[in-house]
């Protein structure tokens, strides 16, 4: 139970972060939007052999979350578990993909071991890049701007409703536990063998919450649309902004600079 409440709490953490007052709060959404995309774009677009290549990438979480003021344990709780999709990904590949690559004394590195580096390093810079995106933006300005940008009504609905109720299941899924734990007062966890019943029941009681909820809603006369405060337009200092870091991202794509800088660190000493 206080597991469950924990878990409800933590998802408000990212909301409140994204009403702060920072220089990436104040930067327009769109900006934002499109520098993450970007971002994502070419960390995902590398060869699942380079890392030296990927490791300037690092820079851009690491300078957002100093901007933004953004602490850093709540993006590294939210990271986890995104991360043993990766590692059963990586282990699979150090399994099958055995060939050498690099010698290092008695040691041989062999191709699944640096895709396995790849993909963990991939994994948590685009994830890390998109709770950064939500924990400087509010998610009703992000969906504004993604039907904007031409992205469906109807999924840009169910994002933000889905998102916004998450904490409606947790609560229903709390009330659960409570009452089981009060007819099997001696058990910590709810056994393997009433969990399908568990679930089931929590996905009636969850569409049945869903159906008033949405009532409630039709009788204070939503539409179908979701309303948002107005943002301003983008000034031209926004899109200087946004075209200088993708361009850098590009940059960073097609020229290896970590290899270019230690080949001239080498070449000085």
């Amino acid at each position: 139970m206080a597991n469950i409440m924990k878990a409800a709490s933590k998802l408000n953490d990212l909301e409140e972060m994204a009403n702060g007052k920072s220089v990436i709060h104040t930067l327009h959404p769109m900006s934002k939007i499109i520098i993450t995309f970007v971002f994502l774009m070419t960390v995902i677009s590398f060869d699942r052999y380079q890392i030296s290549g990927l490791t300037p990438f690092i820079l851009y979480p690491a300078i957002m979350l100093s901007l933004s003021l953004t602490p850093l344990k709540p993006i590294l709780y939210r990271l986890i578990p995104a991360l043993p999709f990766s590692l059963f990904g990586g282990f699979s590949n150090i399994i099958f993909d055995r060939l050498p690559i690099l010698i290092i004394g008695t040691i041989t590195v062999t191709g699944g071991m640096v895709s396995f580096a790849s993909i963990l390093l991939k994994t948590v810079l685009t994830v890390s890049a998109v709770l950064i995106l939500i924990a400087t933006t509010p998610l009703p300005v992000i969906s504004k701007q993604l039907a904007r940008i031409g992205v469906p009504s109807l999924i840009v609905f169910l994002l933000i409703m889905t998102y916004r109720y998450i904490s409606v299941l947790i609560e229903e899924a709390a009330t659960m536990v409570t009452a089981y734990a009060v007819r099997a007062p001696r058990q910590k966890f709810i056994k393997i063998k009433d969990m399908g019943s568990f679930i089931g029941h929590l996905l009636l009681r969850s569409i049945d919450r869903a159906e008033r909820v949405f009532a409630a809603m039709k009788c204070r006369g939503f539409n179908g649309v979701y309303v948002t405060a107005p943002v301003p337009k983008e000034t031209v200092k926004d899109v200087l902004l946004t075209a200088g870091v993708c361009a850098l991202f590009v940059v960073c794509r097609f020229v290896n600079i970590s290899m270019l800088l230690g080949t001239f660190l080498t070449g000085i000493l």
